[in-house]
């Protein structure tokens, strides 16, 4: 695994005085990137557990249909973005492996401990052959052009401080007819059951963090920040924007959650 020289300046190269969201808050652009890295650094090593807490366990559920978006084949090769504990790439892994398989995964986060985390369980599951951790800004991936049939990134798009350059550098790194899968969180249609998910998203899920991460504000950011993202629709035209082909995506509870997919 690649070494982080210093934890914050690593991924906080923007020069410019752009405010950007960051939950609630306006804050420099360059300073997001940093912000982001101490809400992971703080919540890693009870990031899934507060995942199950937070979602009654459908997250597990929401992963597994996000991996049917993609169909693995001998030496297909996966960039895993925001990746840390490896959710994604071990359900990759294992279903390419039911399939009988091989493939090759490169996991990245910007947070060591996150990777750190994934590697645990990476061993806790005998996944270690043709498996990468590495530390990777995703508006920075340090990857040749058309290196990759599969790009993911599982509600991890909203903490990119530049979405349209990671998306950007995703296109770039995928081969060509190569997919891009995201994950993310969106944004529910139904004002009566947005109104019961918004008492549970701000009245509970900060103060849960809290008794089992020690950090409130944390979650009380990632909450807001789910609110700060794009529409799924504006998101699409995002990604239709990067130069994507037969983009499209799909809602899950009631627009809780949407997975977007889009071919280079």
């Amino acid at each position: 695994m690649e070494n982080v020289n210093s934890n914050q300046d690593e991924y906080s190269k923007k020069t410019d005085k752009e405010k950007i969201d960051f939950g609630f808050k306006k804050v420099d652009a360059s300073s997001k990137a940093g912000m982001v890295f101490d809400v992971f650094e703080s919540v890693a090593s009870k990031y899934d557990i507060m995942n199950d807490l937070m979602s009654g366990g459908l997250h597990r559920l929401w992963k597994d249909k996000m991996i049917y978006k993609m169909r693995p084949k001998s030496g297909s090769k996966l960039l895993d973005l925001a990746g840390g504990t490896g959710d994604i790439a071990f359900r990759f892994y294992k279903r390419a492996k039911a399939d009988g398989f091989e493939v090759h995964i490169t996991v990245t986060d910007i947070n060591e401990h996150m990777l750190e985390e994934g590697k645990a369980k990476a061993i806790d599951n005998n996944i270690i052959k043709n498996v990468d951790w590495n530390i990777v800004n995703a508006e920075e991936i340090p990857y040749e052009d058309s290196s990759f049939d599969y790009v993911s990134i599982a509600f991890g798009i909203r903490n990119v401080t530049d979405r349209d350059k990671a998306l950007k550098e995703i296109y770039r790194v995928l081969k060509p007819s190569g997919k891009f899968v995201c994950m993310e969180f969106s944004h529910v249609d139904n004002p009566f059951i947005s109104k019961i998910y918004d008492g549970i998203s701000f009245g509970v899920i900060p103060n849960v963090g809290k008794i089992v991460t020690g950090d409130k504000e944390s979650y009380k950011y990632l909450v807001e920040s789910i609110r700060e993202f794009p529409s799924r629709e504006e998101f699409k035209i995002m990604i239709e924007d990067t130069g994507f082909r037969n983009v499209t995506y799909e809602t899950l509870n009631q627009g809780i959650v949407a997975i977007h997919t889009g071919v280079k």
